[in-house]
């Protein structure tokens, strides 16, 4: 007779690089793709509920402040249930808190509660982003760089999808009863989506990375201090990055070609960030994630350069692309840095930890660039802010990248 137990514990274990892990891949994007939602549904809403409340557009606005405070701290907090518990523990609290808050929001009876339930919902959305790249570099080591920056595509295709879904909800049904039935969606949806990830992840769903591959590089330096080196260039990299990103659409009316063309740019830049976020991860399997934020930064600087010198509307088309296409790679670069040089037990926590830098960074970064622009009266030197804040970034870079060592170059040679 067959030994069933056995034949479990073999199943929990898979090769790196397999169609199984693949299969989760395809899996983990779906799932970030729903749960992105969350980060793009408040900003469709806002103009409706600012009416409804009869609220000024800055205390409206503080609903999206909220969900990143959420995203940002709900990601360390995700990435510690991760790494203790598993993805699907992580993702399954998320779904629940992401489904009580969408449902409560469209029962909201003032702007303060509208606003306070989007930190929760910011805070379940974070176990679709940071956790899944996580997760990602643990079932490859030839592809790892490549899946996790598939992994976080699900981001920019959630913000691809759901604005103009949710925004037809919206017309048709009113912004209550979409929210509800956004919640009541990704309730059932996310929740199919984690059980086939389970029986796909298999005795492995609570701790994948017990069979991880090891890291590939050593930084010669603590963990605790690489963490917090990792977060300062992710602040300052994401400082650089909000200028265009927050302030394109005011950049653009302020050249009087209009809002609505800036929003075109915007939307460009998306576009072309989820082109290179893929492209990044085939660099990264080809020449590490240190080298590839390297020349993300230095492409990303080149960009905020080019916004300084052109203005007329083509070129800023074809800048804002340009941005798209160098920027959008950078962040994930950190969650690959994170697996080559750190233990894979505690690397969704760390990741969690540098994604929360990251939005504490864009949400400075934009604020910082609005104080410039009523001091100044122009863009000029916010741009020069910018760029000063990824000089730092590229520095952080280039020091990180003369410290590293191949773990597998010290490894005792075998006799």
């Amino acid at each position: 007779m067959a030994d069933f137990s056995q034949t479990r514990v073999d199943s929990s274990h898979f090769a790196p690089d397999s169609r199984r892990a693949w299969a989760q891949l395809f899996v983990a994007v779906i799932i970030g793709s729903i749960g992105s939602v969350g980060m793009w549904s408040v900003v469709v809403a806002l103009p409706v509920v600012q009416a409804e409340f009869s609220a000024s557009r800055g205390a409206a606005s503080l609903a999206f402040t909220m969900v990143m405070l959420g995203f940002g701290l709900g990601g360390v907090l995700t990435g510690k249930i991760t790494d203790r518990f598993g993805i699907v523990t992580a993702i399954a609290a998320g779904i629940a808190i992401m489904m009580l808050g969408y449902v409560s929001v469209g029962y909201s009876g003032s702007l303060v509660q509208f606003i306070l339930l989007h930190f929760a919902i910011g805070f379940a959305a974070s176990a679709t982003f940071g956790p899944l790249m996580t997760e990602a570099s643990h079932w490859f080591d030839r592809y790892r760089g490549l899946a996790v920056t598939i992994a976080a595509s699900g981001n920019y295709v959630g913000g691809a999808i759901w604005p103009p879904i949710f925004n037809w909800g919206i017309q048709t049904w009113g912004w209550r009863t979409t929210h509800i039935a956004v919640g009541l969606f990704i309730g059932v949806a996310m929740t199919i989506a984690v059980l086939v990830l389970r029986r796909l992840v298999g005795g492995a769903a609570r701790r994948s990375h017990l069979d991880a591959p090891p890291p590939r590089i050593d930084l010669r330096m603590g963990n605790n201090a690489l963490t917090a080196i990792l977060c300062l260039a992710s602040i300052a990299c994401c400082v650089a990055m909000s200028m265009p990103q927050v302030h394109i659409v005011a950049y653009c009316g302020d050249l009087g070609y209009g809002a609505a063309r800036g929003a075109e740019m915007l939307s460009l830049m998306l576009g072309f960030g989820i082109i290179s976020r893929i492209g990044s991860g085939v660099l990264a399997d080809r020449v590490g994630g240190l080298r590839t934020l390297l020349i993300g930064s230095i492409a990303q600087g080149t960009a905020l350069l080019l916004f300084l010198f052109f203005d007329g509307l083509t070129s800023l088309y074809v800048i804002s692309a340009l941005f798209g296409l160098f920027q959008g790679g950078i962040v994930p670069s950190y969650a690959i840095i994170v697996r080559e040089s750190m233990p894979a037990h505690e690397a969704a926590t760390r990741v969690g930890m540098v994604i929360f830098a990251s939005v504490f960074g864009m949400s400075l970064g934009g604020w910082i660039s609005g104080v410039i622009f009523d001091h100044t009266g122009s863009y000029g030197a916010a741009f020069l802010n910018g760029l000063g804040w990824n000089a730092l970034n590229i520095t952080i870079a280039v020091t990180l990248l003369l410290r590293a060592r191949s773990r597998i170059a010290l490894a005792p040679q075998p006799t």
